[in-house]
């Protein structure tokens, strides 16, 4: 069963823009590249950069708690280490995210932007060495079904975004739901091999439009109410690694032998 590589995604900032890409090589047992380098810490998170460990998504500035982070339109310059953000009503802002000052303004530009939807204070964190501020500890890179998100369409009558989950790789091809069985099990993606993980369980971050910062549609709801179950994308571990893009093969697990 052989899809396609429809689009790439990665998130520099966790929780902040979508960014799409032409090509990204995967490596094997790392994340997606330049994704969830840094995220804004909402209060203290009791991060520690000198032992860096999993810390839930509830100590960070994003849309599962805070819709209007959506508000801020950001885009990462990966070779100069600079953030561009810009928002309505808010001068734009670039600075350098490896600097302290840098990230320092980006959380006081955050700060006047986001005010009481926030309970800070602010704080951006830099993820140190080969860290990354993952959802869940092992969901190193992220799949999305395109055919999965217009069958739930379907169900409720009404367009889902598929940016509202913020995956890396997003596949046309394969047949609706089919990603929730393959557990355990191995798949191409361009010239890289990877094998899932697990199917990801869905929060409140879907339920904000990206496009306009509104917490309009409760997907998690729908998707219980449609299926029995919350998922929606899988989490896959990279075994090889490879260079992939859109167009790309996306070669779904042979059926189990009889």
């Amino acid at each position: 069963m052989t899809g396609h590589i429809a689009a790439l995604y990665r998130h520099p900032v966790k929780g902040f823009t979508p960014e799409r890409l032409d090509a990204a090589e995967l490596k094997a047992g790392a994340t997606f590249p330049c994704d969830r380098l840094y995220t804004v810490e909402n209060g203290p998170s009791g991060f520690d950069p000198d032992a860096p460990g999993f810390i839930p998504k509830q100590k960070f500035a994003v849309l599962a708690h805070i819709a209007e982070v959506a508000r801020a339109k950001t885009r990462y310059d990966e070779a100069a280490g600079v953030l561009h953000a810009a928002a309505d009503g808010r001068p734009p802002l670039s600075v350098r995210l490896t600097e302290e000052a840098g990230r320092e303004a980006f959380a006081a530009w955050l700060t006047d932007l986001l005010g009481e939807a926030a309970r800070g204070p602010l704080k951006v964190l830099q993820a140190p060495g080969d860290h990354r501020f993952m959802d869940h500890p092992k969901g190193h890179v992220s799949i999305i079904n395109l055919a999965s998100v217009r069958d739930l369409e379907a169900r409720i009558g009404r367009p889902v975004d598929p940016l509202r989950f913020r995956a890396n790789v997003y596949v046309e091809g394969w047949p609706a739901w089919a990603e929730n069985g393959w557990e355990g099990r191995e798949l191409m993606l361009g010239w890289a091999r990877a094998k899932v993980f697990k199917p990801i369980v869905r929060c409140a971050a879907t339920h904000v439009d990206p496009a306009t910062a509104e917490r309009d549609m409760d997907v998690v709801k729908a998707l219980f109410d449609n299926y029995g179950h919350m998922n929606c994308g899988v989490y896959v571990h990279v075994t090889e690694g490879g260079r992939i893009a859109p167009g790309d093969a996306a070669t779904a697990p042979q059926e189990t032998p009889a």
